[in-house]
């Protein structure tokens, strides 16, 4: 591959991750529940189709955004924390959805963002925040990871990688 392709392919894929990451901060003003919103469809979308890197990376800068755009409710260090167990989500996601498929995929996804994510503030929260929030964050969760498979799956097979 010579120089020039390898540099239009480069700024090609900046663009679409850029394009998710501003995707990201839509989603991020559509909110299901306090900092529960559509922030990390893109995230999961990426982690399909460019990598968990770059989809860990998108998620990340998602609940950034929806954090901001609510004020960091639980302070600025726990929202990193929870950017940083989203990352960890969609890597395992994009695993999930390679090693077996797009069903174990959102199952996973659904799961470590959902109650597994909700558990990692009962010390410092209490149950009480579980109980608050481990329903509204599942069902959004669910809603994220299905429609990221759903639309890499339509746009996989219009586009071949």
């Amino acid at each position: 591959m010579n120089t020039k392709t390898t540099t239009i392919k480069n700024v090609k894929t900046l663009t679409l991750v850029a394009m998710l990451i501003a995707m990201s901060a839509v989603g991020a003003m559509i909110k299901i529940y306090n900092t529960v919103a559509f922030d990390s469809l893109p995230g999961y979308f990426a982690s399909l189709y460019f990598g968990s890197y770059i989809g860990a990376i998108v998620i990340s800068l998602g609940h950034i955004f929806t954090a901001l755009t609510s004020g960091f409710p639980l302070g600025i260090p726990n929202h990193i924390i929870i950017a940083v167990s989203m990352a960890v989500c969609a890597y395992f996601y994009s695993i999930a959805y390679k090693k077996f498929n797009s069903y174990v995929a959102v199952a996973v996804g659904t799961i470590l963002n959902g109650p597994v994510a909700t558990l990692i503030f009962v010390p410092q929260y209490g149950w009480g925040f579980f109980v608050q929030m481990v329903l509204p964050l599942t069902i959004a969760s669910f809603a994220n990871v299905f429609l990221a498979a759903v639309i890499f799956k339509a746009i996989s097979t219009k586009i071949k990688r």
